[in-house]
C-alpha cells in the first residue's frame, strides 16, 4: 500500500465490471489492467510495486503496459496544489484509475474539476512525498521570538511550593509513613522534604506508594545509622525506568485543492513546464515508442525476467550487454545515441 491518500484513487462514475472491460487492449496490457483494476484503493501504483506482486511480468513489461493503459484512457497522474487548514501549501501527485475508457478531453475536464475540492480524508502530515516543501500562506505571519525591550514587564519566576503543599503531597506522605512500617527507617521531616522529589519521580514513572516503601525497607542491615542517606541511595539506585511514550498518529488536516495539472507518468514533469498527452511528456513518449518498436522488432523482450530475478535461479543464465541493448533500442526508433556511461 502507498501512504494514506497517495495510492490508487478511483476517478468515479465507472461502468460495472464486465468481461469486455479491457478487450480493446493487447493481451498483456489487458491482463495487467485487470490486475490493477482489482487492487484495493490506496495501493501503490508505480511499475516496480506492481511488478513485485504480478506473477508473470517484470518491471520493463509493467512499465510499458502502464504507459499503453494510460494512452488507452484508463490511467492518469495528476499533480494537485493543496492549501492546508494551517495555511501551508504543497504539491502532491495522485494516481487516478478508471475502469471505463476515457478520452483525453474527459481527463482534462476531470483535472479542472479538481479545483476547489476538499481532499477526502484530509492530509496526513509527514506521510506523503511532496514535490515542494511547506510554505507559509500569503496571510501567515512567520513565527518570531518575543522581544524583550525596556518597556516589557518581566514575567515573575515560578515560586517553589510552600512547605504545607509539599507536606500534603503523596510523595511526602509516603516517605513519612515509612517510619510506621519499619522503625529502623525513621525519616525526619527534613529527610521527607528533601527526598520528596525523588519519590515524586517514582510516582511519575508508574510506581505505587507501596513499591516505594518496599524499595526503601527491604533487606535492611541490623542497624541503620543514617536512615535519610540510605533512603536516598535506594531511591536513586532502584529508580524504575521511564514509561515509553505512546506516539499518537497525527490527525489528518483539512486540505483543499487550489490547482490541478496533468503530470507525466515516467519523469514526473507536469503541464507547468511541458505538454502532457496520453499521460506522458514528449521525451518520455519518444522513449516509450522506441521501446514498443524494439519489442515489436524482437530486439527487446519486455516480458523477459532474468534468471537471477527468479525465486529458484538456474545454474546458467544469459549475460546481457545492457549498453549495447539500449543502443539497439534507440537506433530501432530512430533516436539519437544516448550518452555513454561508465559501469
Amino acid at each position: 500500500m502507498a501512504n494514506p491518500g497517495y495510492g490508487k484513487r478511483p476517478a468515479g462514475d465507472e461502468d460495472p465490471h464486465a468481461d469486455p472491460d479491457f478487450a480493446h487492449l493487447p493481451p498483456r496490457e489487458a491482463e495487467i489492467a485487470v490486475f490493477v483494476d482489482h487492487l484495493d484503493d490506496g495501493h501503490a501504483m508505480g511499475h516496480k510495486a506492481i511488478a513485485a506482486e504480478h506473477p508473470r511480468y517484470g518491471q520493463q513489461a509493467t512499465r510499458t503496459s502502464l504507459n499503453r493503459i494510460s494512452q488507452a484512457g484508463h490511467l492518469r497522474w495528476i499533480r494537485e496544489h493543496l492549501t492546508v487548514e494551517d495555511n501551508t501549501m504543497r504539491w502532491v501527485t495522485r494516481t487516478y484509475w478508471s475502469r471505463t475508457r476515457r478520452s483525453e478531453g474527459w481527463w482534462e475536464e476531470f483535472a479542472r474539476q479538481r479545483n476547489g475540492r476538499i481532499v477526502p480524508g484530509g492530509l496526513h502530515p509527514g506521510l506523503a512525498r511532496t514535490d515542494e516543501p511547506e510554505l507559509p500562506g500569503p496571510e501567515t505571519e512567520p513565527e518570531t521570538e518575543p522581544e524583550t525591550g525596556p518597556e516589557t514587564e518581566p514575567q515573575p519566576e515560578p515560586q517553589p511550593e510552600s512547605g504545607t503543599d509539599r507536606e500534603s503531597s503523596t510523595s511526602y506522605l509516603t516517605l513519612a509513613a515509612i517510619r510506621d512500617t519499619e522503625p529502623r527507617m525513621r525519616l525526619s521531616e527534613a529527610d521527607c522534604r528533601s527526598l520528596a522529589a525523588l519519590a515524586e519521580e517514582w510516582l511519575t514513572r508508574g510506581a505505587t506508594p507501596r513499591e516505594i516503601t518496599r524499595a526503601v525497607t527491604d533487606g535492611l542491615p541490623a542497624t541503620v545509622n543514617n536512615p535519610g542517606g540510605l533512603a536516598r541511595n535506594r531511591l536513586e539506585n532502584k529508580m524504575p525506568p521511564k514509561k515509553a511514550k505512546i506516539r499518537q498518529k497525527a490527525a489528518p488536516r483539512r486540505a483543499r485543492v487550489t490547482r490541478a495539472v496533468m503530470a507525466c507518468m515516467d519523469c514526473d514533469a507536469d503541464e507547468r513546464t511541458t505538454e502532457i498527452k496520453g499521460g506522458m511528456c514528449p521525451d518520455c513518449r519518444a522513449e516509450f515508442e522506441a521501446a514498443v518498436a524494439a519489442e515489436e522488432a524482437g530486439l527487446l523482450d519486455a516480458g523477459y525476467v532474468p534468471d537471477t530475478f527468479l525465486a529458484n535461479p538456474g545454474a546458467v543464465y544469459e549475460v546481457v550487454d545492457v549498453p549495447r541493448r539500449a543502443a539497439e533500442v534507440r537506433a530501432a526508433a530512430g533516436l539519437r545515441p544516448g550518452p555513454e556511461r561508465a559501469l
